[in-house]
């Protein structure tokens, strides 16, 4: 599972709309997380560092949990064993770990989710599709500045990516996991 750029600063123009449409949804990618690590499902942020690249996940989480979306990075805040990559761009994958730790983790299907849904988590969904991974990017686990925005990049995801953007609380992640061991099974023979 993928949660991106939810430890965020909100410190950028857009920042308010963004954390408008950003509230309800930490509820519904933290029973998810839950959900996940439960049938060990390996938990992923993929984070800006907002200039800090001195930084890592611990002082990221401090220095967000004091800005203008406090409460939505408490919240969402990355448990010890989660993993916790650092990007420099939009996509998850551009310049950083994320495919050799997806490959040691023998992963090829993601859960995808976080904020902002038509950028970053687009772009990273993007990614993942041409890299071969199924996708799943629940329609209520990401959040755009605008609403329809988020709408149109999900149904992108949808129709271009082949993402399954059922909601959250519709993903049957046993038969998630069973089928992405099935999966493997077939590229081995």
């Amino acid at each position: 599972m993928l949660i991106i750029d939810v430890i965020n600063d909100f410190n950028f123009p857009e920042a308010p709309l963004l954390l408008k449409t950003s509230a309800p949804i930490a509820d519904k990618i933290l029973d998810l997380k839950k959900r996940a690590k439960k049938e060990g499902i390996p938990i992923i942020y993929i984070n800006d560092n907002f200039g800090q690249w001195q930084s890592d996940k611990q002082k990221l989480v401090e220095y967000c949990s004091t800005q203008a979306g406090s409460e939505f990075v408490i919240t969402l805040k990355p448990d010890e064993d989660d993993f916790f990559v650092i990007k420099p761009k939009h996509s998850g994958f551009f310049s950083t770990p994320l495919s050799p730790l997806l490959n040691d983790l023998e992963i090829q299907t993601l859960i995808i989710c976080g904020v902002a849904g038509n950028i970053c988590v687009l772009f990273t969904a993007n990614d993942a599709y041409m890299r071969g991974f199924t996708l799943y990017a629940p329609s209520d686990c990401s959040a755009s500045n605008i609403e329809e925005d988020n709408e149109r990049a999900l149904i992108l995801m949808e129709k271009t990516l082949n993402a399954d953007i059922s909601p959250s609380d519709e993903l049957d992640l046993k038969a998630i996991i069973q089928q992405a061991f099935d999966n493997k099974q077939k590229t081995i023979y």
